[in-house]
This record gives C-alpha cells, sequence and structure tokens, in this order.
C-alpha cells in the first residue's frame, strides 16, 4: 500500500510540475535552452510513466486540456475574422496567396474544431477517437509554432486570438505543455469509461458544432461579443497630459574624437570654451508618453491628422473602410442620411481608408457622396473595427459605440442615446 500511495505522489507531482511549467512561459518569452530541455523531458516522462496515473488524474487533466481548447477556441471564435487574418499571414508568408479567399472558412473550421474538441474531453465524449484527434490537431500546431519560433514568419499565430498575445517561443513552449498533459490522456484513452451513451454523445457533439458554428457567424455578421483590442467601447484612445518630448543630443571632441550624449537642455551650450572644443552629431528623440494605438492618420498631402480627428471634444463620426473598392454598399442610403445629419447639428464625419486617393474620389464620386476622407493602415483599420465598411464614435478620444455595417444606427437613435441623455 505504501508503494501505491508513494507511485500516486509522484505522479501528482509531475502533473504539478507539467502545469508549473505552464505557468513558467509568461516569464521566458525568448529562446531558453534549459526550458526548452526540461519541456521536452516532461513529455518523454510523461510517455513513459503514462500507465501509472490512476483515473482521478486522468479526470483532472483531461479536463484541465478540455477547458484549455474550449477558451482557445472561443476566443478565436468571438473573433473570426481576426483569425482570418492570422490565416492570411501564413498563407502569404508561405506563398500560397491562391488559398487567401479561403481564409475566413478555414478559420470558422478550426476554431469550431479546436472548441468542440475541448467540449469532448471535458465531457469525456468518445475518448478513444478525441484524444486521437486533438493529438494529430497538437502535432500539427507544434510543428507549426516550432517553424514559427525559429524563423519567424509571421509576429504571432493568434492561438488565443487578442485576448492573450505570446511571442512565437512562447507559443511552442506552451505546446509542449499541451502535449505532456495529453500524453497522460492519450496513453489512458482505453482505461477510461465512457460518460454517456452513443445516442447521448452524438446528439452532443452535433449541438456543440452547429451551436458555435452559429456563434461565429453571428460574430462574423456583427461586431464580436467581446472586444479584445484597444478600440473597444470605453477605451481612451488618446493620452490627456502628454510629457514633452525628450531630445538627446550627442557631442564628439575635436581632439580626442569622444562622443558623450547629453538630454536637452543638460549640456553647457552657453560655455563658449565647451563649445568651441565639441562638435554636434545627432539628435535622437524620444516620446515618453505610452502608446495607446498604431493608428495614424494622414491627408493626401501625408499631413499627420490623428489627433484633430481622434481627439475631436465634440461628436466624431469615423466610416472605416480598409479598402473602399470593397465595401459592402447596402446601407449607402442610411451612410448618407447620417452624414446630412451630422452636417446639420455640425459633428465631424470622415472617411477613414487605406485605399489610393483616386478610387476614393470615383467612390464618393460614384455615390454622390461629399465628406472628408483620410488614410491609415490596412492593418490598423482591420484592428480597429470587423466589418467593411465599419462605424466608430467617439468623443474626448473616447470610444462611445461600433457598428458593422448590418446594425448602422439611425441618426435618431444616436441621439436618444448619447445627446438627449
Amino acid at each position: 500500500m505504501v508503494t501505491i500511495k508513494s507511485k500516486s505522489a509522484l505522479t501528482w507531482v509531475f502533473i504539478l510540475a507539467v502545469l508549473l511549467s505552464g505557468y513558467l512561459i509568461d516569464k521566458i518569452a525568448d529562446f531558453n535552452s534549459l526550458f526548452l530541455t526540461l519541456l521536452s523531458i516532461e513529455i518523454i516522462v510523461a510517455a513513459f510513466i503514462n500507465w501509472r496515473f490512476n483515473p482521478i488524474q486522468v479526470g483532472i487533466v483531461r479536463s484541465i486540456l478540455g477547458l484549455l481548447f474550449i477558451f482557445s477556441g472561443f476566443v478565436k471564435g468571438v473573433d473570426p475574422m481576426g483569425t482570418q487574418y492570422r490565416i492570411m499571414d501564413y498563407f502569404i508568408a508561405f506563398g500560397t496567396d491562391w488559398a487567401i479567399p479561403y481564409a475566413l472558412p478555414l478559420s470558422v473550421i478550426l476554431n469550431a474544431s479546436e472548441f468542440v474538441l475541448g467540449a469532448m474531453l471535458l465531457f469525456n465524449i468518445r475518448l478513444k477517437v478525441t484524444s486521437w484527434l486533438v493529438m494529430i490537431m497538437m502535432a500539427i500546431f507544434t510543428v507549426t509554432t516550432f517553424n514559427d519560433a525559429l524563423y519567424d514568419p509571421v509576429p504571432d499565430c493568434g492561438c488565443f486570438g487578442d485576448a492573450i498575445i505570446l511571442s512565437n517561443w512562447q507559443t511552442f513552449y506552451k505546446n509542449l505543455v499541451i502535449v505532456s498533459l495529453l500524453m497522460i490522456v492519450f496513453f489512458s484513452r482505453n482505461r477510461i469509461r465512457f460518460s454517456f451513451n452513443q445516442k447521448v454523445e452524438y446528439s452532443l457533439i452535433i449541438i456543440f458544432t452547429l451551436g458555435f458554428v452559429w456563434f461565429e457567424i453571428f460574430n462574423i455578421r456583427h461586431l464580436p461579443m467581446i472586444d479584445f483590442r484597444d478600440w473597444k467601447v470605453g477605451n481612451k484612445m488618446i493620452v490627456e497630459e502628454k510629457s514633452p518630448l525628450k531630445y538627446y543630443l550627442t557631442y564628439k571632441n575635436r581632439d580626442t574624437g569622444e562622443e558623450q550624449e547629453f538630454l536637452s537642455p543638460n549640456y553647457p551650450y552657453n560655455d563658449s570654451v565647451w563649445m568651441s572644443q565639441w562638435e554636434f552629431v545627432r539628435q535622437r528623440i524620444i516620446d515618453p508618453n505610452p502608446k495607446v494605438s498604431d493608428l495614424l492618420i494622414e491627408d493626401e498631402a501625408g499631413t499627420d491628422m490623428t489627433d484633430l480627428v481622434i481627439a475631436n471634444s465634440d461628436f466624431q463620426f469615423m466610416l472605416v473602410s480598409y479598402d473602399i473598392n470593397e465595401m459592402n454598399t447596402k446601407e449607402l442610403e442610411k451612410i448618407q442620411h447620417l452624414l446630412t445629419k451630422c452636417d446639420e447639428d455640425e459633428y465631424s464625419f470622415v472617411i477613414l481608408t487605406s485605399s489610393i486617393p483616386n478610387d476614393v474620389r470615383n467612390f464618393l464620386k460614384e455615390n454622390s457622396l461629399v465628406v472628408d476622407y483620410y488614410f491609415a493602415d490596412d492593418v490598423s483599420l482591420e484592428t480597429m473595427i470587423r466589418a467593411n465598411p465599419g462605424l466608430v464614435l467617439l468623443k474626448n478620444g473616447v470610444v462611445l459605440d461600433k457598428w458593422h455595417y448590418n446594425d448602422f444606427p439611425d441618426y435618431e437613435d444616436f441621439k436618444q442615446k448619447f445627446v438627449d441623455n
């Protein structure tokens, strides 16, 4: 009996060690040979001592994996277009641009597969088949993320959507931890009894699949139910009290060639003797203010209009279209009505796009729209709102609301919600 208890204690220690490794991933963003060796050893040990884990331990590990896959599938499924953009990055990186039109359907399928497999693990549904499917999925993910870590073809695989951002090495480490835990479930799959009869199991699989696919389609046709990005409603997109820029000046001694850097104006500029011995070399400027967003808004001449638009102290409407030629035009009448009413009440209404100026002018002329337009990077616009077009409402730099083109508001509804109250 003592031996059995000792074996059980050792397996508990191993499970806790693997979970601790998962916690440590947050602390190790880059390549670490010691940590990589540790994770590799954990996988080997899990494979060799798999028969020592009792049903309770297998059940706990299975539940942890199930919840992790459900979480991963959910945070991507709440924003399928975000996953679509990540998949497109992979297609471009690997020279398979022809597959880009299939990125969104593939996003829906992958997100749903991850969620459903997580639910099947959690509820112990068809564990023999489920464990094989999860093992195949993890093998593909692990190889892919190892390539990402080595060669960095994409900056972020988006394994947790925009909810949790990991470096490529952290993502690879995370997959190794999952594989260690999965070994415990995989090699115990024949020893675990089913929780439900076959009819109930298939019914649950259908419910999970159809329910989650509907959830993804809803988030595509509207906006994500939960927004994990910077431009979510309620966020302030400006720094109110900006600190002044810091200017660092480098001077070189004319005789010795020595260089010294000074934070302006903390250098002896009024010392004529010093100034005769030192000559100016270069200047660097540091902005000490936190970076709220990557968005840079410019007019046709390249003038920075970001603060003028974002920091508007009154209501600021922004119609966002990363590609004006691909814009869905079914709500043009509502856009025209909003634009007319905004002009009457002197509220600013602008278009933000990454399209070329000539395309914008042609679009406005063809649709009889008279509106100011500015330019921004397409990635920034896609991050701002998952719709083409989408409507963003700001005031004093605060995101008051966002609308998909399927949900554009009536002007009267806007006034009732934001002006009259």
